[in-house]
Parts: structure tokens; C-alpha cells; sequence
């Protein structure tokens, strides 16, 4: 089942007293619809860390909730921590988890920040990618002078809140509010007791880099001489070229590294114009990657400790085998990689992909088989066991109590029944289901053999596409039955005015149009799976040549049977336009796929006459 997902991670400051704490937690978890991951309490810092998720309109509405609530209760004028802050409720990220842009995230951290601005008369500024400008982007920058230094901040223009008054909330301070990536906090274990190793090698990984060194730096770069920049010597950190002035070492590190070197200076508090003296920076290898070494005793060995600020550029895989290869270069081994706190599903998806395309595996096979594969190949349980269900969010969902859950006995003995549902869509659906599956089957049995390199990247492309549709078509068994909710819905309302009668009809149309969306949408995805079985026929080992017919023959069913259910419910449809248009979909993709299958039985039977005949 699609499903829209966001998170977000409120920071409040306060971290000991746990009844307000609790009150706030409280108010997020009022609405139904949220889940909530984790509460962080730090006396020290005198902060709390909050993480829920839930939909966008549930995640939005319990933001402006808590942030409410803790203005109400917290009193910034008596607070006093050491971590970096201004506000009540100092930052207020959201983060798109699944079925959820950036620009959406950024939208909600507008409405919110306007609410929050106008009904709470709290200053909001939005930073990061919901930033009004390029100066607001960074919120150590928007937070500069913290809560101490707003009150004389709001007085300066420059400093106008994005939304609420330029007036000073002595009690609430001011809120941060901002879109960003998911940030996985991602740690990578070794073979030793030694943390410099493993800060040796976090150092290469980030981008931030570190002081360069000369001599003695292989295979532990941290034993070299520390290299410093001299006046009209100014050397580059990650080759031999050496400038005279910086604004040439700039252009240099850009030209030939990528790297905007002015920030990098600004990551290590170095004065771009003041470089004489300062050490040479080194940069590391990963956007988006902070790393550091340490020590854990509980497991009695050294770690790289990474946050990952945004996975769809840096990936954990990519980040682990870098971490794989400079480990082997200092006699080191990585012993496995733990994820703390959890990880978007498409992350583990992708890194499970990548390992079993390094394998010449393929990558049409179920969802679970792959996120086990990328647990199996980063090590992800070396530490504790792994629990997908718990540790992963946004996994691809089933309705309770699915159909497809039930054994195929009792499916059958359910649809045997004398009830209306399960009928014939929802078999129109699993037959198209079973289509997909037996192609992706045939594709997978080919793919990686001797003698196919030539066809792997068509048959893996069909195997995943078959994947895809094989899903679709299983939760459509559900959908099918729960298609008619909003007709049955409609035929409840009253009738006893004409105003009644002909809204009634109007909902009892609306309702049928949504009914026949579903099996529309299975004979169009039974037709799709019909076209995998052609490729998996076609292309795929001849020993699994009728399973690939089989397939065809059984999509096509979900093809049929999606498509009576569309005409038997257009009859009682008002709008003539519409079932017009139904039916004439419905003609011509009776046409195509009658034509597909003529093709494929054709083929088959070819083929098969040719095998006797050897």
C-alpha cells in the first residue's frame, strides 16, 4: 500500500525535568495517527531530542501542537544549557521519509512556521531547505548570539523573523524551523582497540577532511608532520600543487577537486585570508559524511562513528566499502556496521541492490530478500540483531488482516463462501499477481548464468519490473474488496428531499467511479505482467519455457477479470461521458491483449514443436 510518510525532530530546551517533558510528548502523541520513535532527554545540555513520524497532515498538525505546548511550559528567561539555543522549542526540522518531496517538507515548515508566527507570536526563521535566502541556510548562522543576544538581534531589519512579530518572547525565545534530508547515524566497527586507527580513518571519509601531513603517512596517516601554509607557499592538501595566494588555491581546489575550498577553510574556523601559519587542510572523500573515531566498551573495540546527512548522495554502502578498503591499507578489518536508531527503507533497499549487483545477482527478487541482503553484506547484525520490522521505516504496507496473508486453502474456502467478497476482482488480481511471479521467476532463473552476460541487464530490468507489478497486483486483492467502501457509504445517506435524493446519487456515482478504478487498474497491470511473461519467454532458458506461457495465460485472466468487473458496475453509473470513455479503454485493451497472448502462444508453440522435433 503507498503511503506518505514524514518525520520530524523537535528539540526542546529542556532536559530534566521529565513531567514537562512528558506533557509535550503527550500533546504529539494526541493525534492517532502519530507514532512516536524516541524522546532524548540530556541533563547536561538541558535539552530534549523528540522523534515521531506519521503522515504529512498528522506530522504538521502535532508539530504546531508541541511547539504550542512548550511555550506554554518552558521559561527561556530561567533556561540555561550547553548546547546551542534560542527558543523553547529551539529547531523544528521535517524530513521526508516516503511518498514525500523536499519542496513538500519545505511546505509544511512554512504553514507551520506561519502558525506558529501569527497565532503564538513567536519568531520563526526557516533555515536549510526551507530557507528564504542563502544567508539563512545554515542555522548556526541563524542562531548566532542564541537566545541571550535576540532580544537586540530582532531590533536589526537584517534579522526580521520569516513569520511573528519583531518583538522579543521572553518566555519562548524564538523557533528554528526548517526541510532536511533523514540523517542516519550510521557506525562502522574494527578489529581493534586502537581509536586513533579508526579516527585515522574517519578523518579520510569526511569531507571536512583534516591537517594535512607529509613523510610518514602510510599506511596511518595520522603519524606524518603536520604541514603548514607559509606566506606565497601555499600548498594543496590533496595533491602536489602549491599557490602563492589564496584566491588561486581556491580556484585550484574547485578546478581540480571539486571542493569549495572557502567553506572547507570555514568547517576548521581557518581565515581564508589569513592562511600563513594555519595548517593545510586535507579534504575527505564524502559529501554529506561527519565522522569521528571512538572508543566503545561494551564491545570492546574501536568504531567509526558517521551521520550520514543525506543518504541519496552519500550512501551507507558506498561509505562502508570505502571504509572496507582503508581499513585493508593499515592491516585493519571491518568487522560489521551498526545503524542507530532507524533507517529509511529506500536506503536499505538501495544498499541491498548495490551488494547483489556487485555479485551479478539479480535485483528482481522480493523486498524482504533484498533489505536481508544488505543486512547480510554490511554486517548490520555483527553487533545485535537486526529487527527490519523495527529498525526500518517506511516498509511498503499491507492492509490488516490482508487476504493475501490468509493460506491459499483458506482464501479459497473464504471466496467459496456466500458473500459477495472476495469475488472475482480480487482473483483477477492474484491471478495477475501469479503472472508477474512466474515471469519474474523465468528472468531470474536466466539472468547470472554462463553464456547470458549478453541479455542479464534486460532480463534483470523484466524481473524487477515483474516485481513491481507482482506487489501492485497483491495489495489490489484487498483494494478490491474495500473498493465499493465509498458506495456503500453513499447508498446510507438520507433521501427524504430532493436535495438529499440528488446528492446521494451524485456520492453513489462517485463511489462507483472510484469501484471500477481498482480492477481497471489490475487489467492494466495484468496486461503489464502479460507483456514480462513475453520477455521471460522470448529471452529466458528454454527449460522454463511453459512457465513463462503459464505466466501470459494466467495474466491474462487478471486482464479479463478486471475488465468484466469494470463493465458489470458501468451500468449503474449516471455520467455517460465517463462510461463511454470506460468502455472504449476497456475495448482496446481487450484488443492489445488478446493480440499479446496470440503472440506468445504462438511462440511457445514454436518452440515447443522444435524441442520434440531435436
Amino acid at each position: 500500500m503507498s503511503q506518505k510518510l514524514v518525520e520530524c525532530v523537535p528539540n526542546f530546551s529542556e532536559g530534566a525535568d521529565l513531567a514537562k517533558i512528558g506533557e509535550i510528548t503527550r500533546t504529539i502523541e494526541s493525534l492517532k495517527g502519530i507514532r512516536l520513535l524516541d524522546v532524548d532527554p540530556g541533563a547536561d545540555t538541558n535539552r530534549t531530542v523528540v522523534t515521531f513520524i506519521g503522515s504529512p497532515e498528522d506530522v504538521e498538525e502535532a508539530a504546531f501542537l508541541a511547539i504550542k505546548r512548550a511555550s506554554e511550559i518552558l521559561d527561556m528567561s530561567v533556561h540555561k544549557g550547553a548546547h546551542p539555543r534560542m527558543g523553547a522549542t529551539d529547531v523544528c526540522p521535517f524530513i521526508p521519509v516516503e511518498g514525500v518531496t523536499m519542496e513538500e517538507c519545505a511546505e509544511i515548515a512554512r504553514r507551520v512556521g506561519k502558525r506558529v508566527g501569527e497565532e503564538l507570536k513567536i519568531p520563526v526563521y526557516l533555515y536549510e531547505n526551507a530557507a528564504t535566502s542563502e544567508e539563512r541556510r545554515n542555522l548556526a548562522h541563524v542562531r548566532k548570539g542564541e537566545y541571550e543576544g535576540l532580544e537586540e538581534r530582532l531590533k536589526d531589519p537584517y534579522w526580521k523573523p520569516d513569520f511573528g512579530p519583531s518583538v522579543f518572547n521572553a518566555k519562548a525565545g524564538a523557533t528554528a524551523i526548517s526541510a532536511r534530508e533523514f540523517l542516519i547515524a550510521y557506525n562502522i566497527s574494527l578489529n581493534t582497540r586502537e581509536s586513533k586507527y579508526a579516527t585515522d580513518i574517519a578523518f579520510e571519509l569526511r569531507k571536512k577532511g583534516r591537517v594535512a601531513r607529509t613523510g610518514n603517512t602510510s599506511p596511518f596517516y595520522f603519524k606524518g608532520k603536520l604541514a603548514y601554509y607559509a606566506e606565497n607557499h601555499l600548498p594543496c592538501g590533496n595533491c602536489d600543487f602549491v599557490a602563492e595566494q589564496p584566491e588561486e588555491l581556491a580556484e585550484h581546489y574547485e578546478k581540480a577537486h571539486d571542493i569549495d575550498f572557502a567553506n572547507m577553510c570555514s568547517l576548521h574556523d581557518v581565515d581564508l585570508k589569513r592562511l600563513p601559519g594555519r595548517g593545510v587542510l586535507r579534504a575527505g572523500k564524502f559529501d554529506y559524511c561527519k565522522s569521528i573515531g571512538w572508543y566503545v566498551d561494551e564491545y570492546e573495540r574501536a568504531q567509526l562513528s558517521i551521520n550520514l546527512t543525506n543518504y541519496r548522495e552519500t550512501p551507507a554502502h558506498l561509505v562502508l566499502e570505502e571504509a572496507r578498503r582503508l581499513a585493508a591499507e593499515r592491516g585493519l578489518v571491518v568487522t560489521g556496521s551498526e545503524i542507530v536508531g532507524l533507517v529509511p527503507f529506500q536506503a536499505l533497499l538501495e544498499s541491498g541492490k548495490y551488494y547483489l549487483a556487485k555479485q551479478g545477482q539479480s535485483t528482481g527478487i522480493p523486498v524482504t530478500d533484498i533489505l536481508k541482503a544488505a543486512i547480510q553484506s554490511m554486517g548490520l547484525d555483527d553487533l545485535a540483531p537486526f529487527d527490519i520490522e523495527k529498525k526500518v521505516i517506511g516498509l511498503p504496507k499491507n492492509y490488516d488482516n490482508a487476504l493475501v496473508d490468509m493460506t491459499l486453502r483458506d482464501l479459497a474456502d473464504e471466496v467459496s463462501r456466500e458473500t459477495p467478497a472476495p469475488g472475482g476482482g480480487s482473483i483477477a488480481a492474484a491471478a495477475g499477481a501469479m503472472g508477474a511471479a512466474l515471469s519474474s521467476m523465468v528472468a531470474n532463473l536466466t539472468q547470472g548464468k554462463a553464456g547470458s552476460e549478453e541479455i542479464d541487464g534486460v532480463m534483470t530490468e523484466n524481473a524487477e519490473r515483474a516485481q513491481a507489478l507482482k506487489d501492485a497486483l497483491l495489495l489490489a486483492v484487498d483494494e478490491d474488496t474495500n473498493a465499493f467502501n465509498a458506495y456503500m457509504e453513499a447508498l446510507r445517506l438520507p433521501k427524504k428531499t430532493d436535495a438529499e435524493k440528488e446528492n446521494r446519487l451524485e456520492r453513489m456515482d462517485a463511489g462507483l467511479k472510484e469501484a471500477v478504478h481498482v480492477p481497471y487498474l489490475t487489467a492494466l497491470r495484468s496486461y503489464e505482467a502479460i507483456e514480462t511473461a513475453k520477455v521471460s519467454a522470448e529471452l529466458g532458458n528454454s527449460n522454463s519455457l511453459t512457465d513463462a506461457a503459464v505466466g501470459a495465460q494466467i495474466a491474462y485472466a487478471g486482464v479479463r477479470g478486471g475488465i468484466l468487473n469494470v463493465l458489470i458496475n458501468l451500468k449503474d453509473i449516471r455520467d455517460r461521458k465517463f462510461v463511454e470513455e470506460m468502455e472504449q479503454k476497456c475495448t482496446d485493451l481487450n484488443e492489445k491483449a488478446n493480440k499479446l497472448l496470440d503472440q506468445i502462444n504462438s511462440f511457445v508453440d514454436n518452440k515447443l514443436l522444435e524441442m520434440r522435433r531435436r
